[in-house]
C-alpha cells in the first residue's frame, strides 16, 4: 500500500523544471473518469504571491474537458529515470484520453490526493496538488515567427504533437506537495 510523505515542492524546484522537457504527467479528474497527459511544457514560480504550476493544453485535448469540469490538476513528477517512464510519457503523449483509458493502457497506479479530488501517479511519485486560480487563451498573432513553427496551419487540431490549435495556459496553485512510496 503506497503512502505520501509530505514534503516542500521547492526542495524540488530543480528536479521539476529539469523533468519537464523529458516529459511528466498532467492528470485530471471529473465525473469518475481520470486521464493522465504528458507535458514537456511548463513552469514553475510564485504569482499573486501565491505558489503556481503554469501549464500548456492545446484546445482540442480531452484533458481540457476533464478541466472545464473540474478545475483541479496533479503534476506527476519522476524521481529518478527508468526504463517504464519512457513507456508511460509515451503512452500519456500520443494515445487520445477520449479514446482509450491511458491509465489502464499504461498500467500506472492511482493514489487518493489529500486535498483535491485528481489522484497522483505512484509511478511518477513526487505529486503537486493544484487548483486552477486562472486559465487564458493564447493568442496565436502574437507569437514570433520561430515559435508559430509549432502551430501549423495545416494540421487538424485533434493530431497529437504540434498542430493548428494554440494552448490554453492555466495557472494551478499548488496547494499541496508529497512523494509517493511504497
Amino acid at each position: 500500500m503506497p503512502t505520501k510523505r509530505t514534503v516542500d515542492y521547492s526542495d524540488y524546484a530543480n528536479q521539476i523544471v529539469k523533468a519537464i522537457p523529458r516529459g511528466i504527467l498532467l492528470t485530471t479528474k471529473a465525473d469518475e473518469k481520470v486521464n493522465a497527459m504528458t507535458i514537456g511544457w511548463g513552469t514553475l514560480g510564485t504569482n499573486w504571491s501565491r505558489p503556481v504550476f503554469v501549464a500548456y493544453v492545446r484546445r482540442h485535448r480531452s484533458t481540457i474537458v476533464l478541466l472545464d469540469r473540474n478545475p483541479e490538476f496533479t503534476i506527476n513528477v519522476p524521481l529518478e529515470e527508468r526504463p517504464s517512464d519512457r513507456k508511460i510519457i509515451g503512452i500519456c503523449g500520443s494515445e487520445r484520453g477520449d479514446e482509450v483509458d491511458k491509465v489502464a493502457l499504461a498500467g500506472l497506479t492511482l493514489v487518493d490526493s489529500d486535498i483535491v479530488s485528481v489522484p497522483g501517479i505512484a509511478e511518477l511519485p513526487l505529486t503537486l496538488e493544484c487548483r486552477v486560480i486562472y486559465r487564458q487563451d493564447q493568442e496565436l498573432s502574437l507569437y514570433s515567427p520561430d515559435i508559430m513553427a509549432h502551430y501549423p496551419q495545416d494540421v487538424d487540431g485533434r493530431a497529437t504533437g504540434s498542430n493548428r490549435d494554440p494552448h490554453i495556459t492555466f495557472f494551478g496553485e499548488i496547494v499541496n506537495a508529497y512523494v509517493i512510496e511504497g
